[in-house]
């Protein structure tokens, strides 16, 4: 019987990029996370995911040698066009944990991913160190921008995924494609739980929100409250009809009129979550922890690709790793 492939996790969030990997194949065998927010919402939604709430600098990956894959979304501000963009010079800074977990764990393959802003020139020095790093740890390294539009999210939301494969490993990896032409509007998304409470105008509302939406944001923990970005970002959500300067509690009332605010239940479903992942009572916590994710759907593609790649030429796919024969 083939047996699962599986995975260690760290900056797990809210459990976007653990979902996606999930629903590629990938079983994880830990999920390091600092938040408690985050760590409960992981709890709550996947009861029987090895959640491990503490700072990644203390995670030891040793007792995880051999899983088949790390994964991480490293804190983005260091890179992030809404931060400062100090790089490896800012605190929060965490490639440098993840090469030495990779180090420590000596996955079969590595995934990592980040912002758009991590591909700026200013970061071209410390972005060839980093691969350069992995590279030399005995891995054949790639790095791509991906647009979260092209996986059927219906948001623009950019992603930087490094994906590095061990030198030893059979398998070639190769980027997933994506196809725009199947990634609905805002509109055609959020319709029925925009008439959920029989709003008249829903369905007026749908047929002019005909585009796909703005990048979600979610903000840090000292800034950004529950509303849809700055001043750019809620004219560009004005322009769908939507109200950008807060979060709805409900969806709107029969008459309601003007242009509706977002609940956290349709921004979660903007980023690809399923209705059924809960994200707590707290609003601004839940809109940080949506905003923040890294959609399920692209991170679906890549696994099932990596995925692929390791199983390639896989017979019944026993592995030398003991972690990875205790849990079949």
């Amino acid at each position: 019987m083939q047996r699962p492939l599986t995975c260690v996790e760290i900056c797990a969030g809210a459990g976007g990029q653990a979902l996606g990997l999930a629903l590629a194949g990938f079983v994880h065998v830990a999920l390091v996370e600092y938040e408690s927010d985050y760590c409960n919402t992981l709890k709550l939604n996947r009861p029987e995911w090895n959640v491990i709430c503490a700072d990644v600098h203390d995670f030891d990956g040793k007792p995880y040698e051999g899983v088949d894959l790390f994964a991480g979304g490293v804190p983005c501000p260091p890179f992030s066009i809404a931060g400062k963009q100090l790089g490896k010079d800012d605190e929060r800074d965490l490639f440098p944990e993840a090469l030495r977990l990779i180090k420590e764990i000596k996955p079969r393959a590595v995934m990592l991913e980040n912002v758009r802003g991590f591909l700026d020139s200013g970061f071209a020095d410390y972005r060839q160190y980093i691969l350069k790093s992995i590279e030399k740890l005995g891995y054949d390294t790639q790095i791509k921008l991906l647009n979260a539009s092209d996986f059927g999210v219906p948001q623009l939301r950019p992603r930087v995924v490094i994906v590095g494969i061990k030198k030893d490993e059979k398998g070639y990896f190769s980027y997933p494609q994506g196809n725009t032409e199947t990634t609905p509007s805002i509109g055609d998304t959020l319709y029925d739980l925009m008439a959920e409470k029989k709003w008249k105008g829903a369905k007026k509302w749908a047929q002019n929100a005909n585009k796909i939406a703005p990048t979600l944001v979610g903000g840090s923990k000292k800034h950004g409250g529950p509303d849809l970005g700055p001043v750019r970002a809620r004219n560009a959500w004005a322009e769908l009809g939507v109200d950008g300067r807060g979060v709805a509690n409900s969806a709107p009332e029969p008459d309601f009129e003007g242009m509706p605010r977002l609940t956290s239940r349709m921004l979660a479903r903007i980023q690809g979550f399923p209705d059924t992942w809960y994200f707590g009572e707290k609003k601004t916590a839940a809109c940080r922890m949506i905003g923040n994710a890294f959609p399920p759907p692209v991170a679906q593609a890549v696994g099932e690709k990596i995925k692929e790649c390791l199983e390639y030429g896989c017979i019944d796919c026993e592995s030398e790793s003991s972690l990875s024969r205790a849990i079949v």
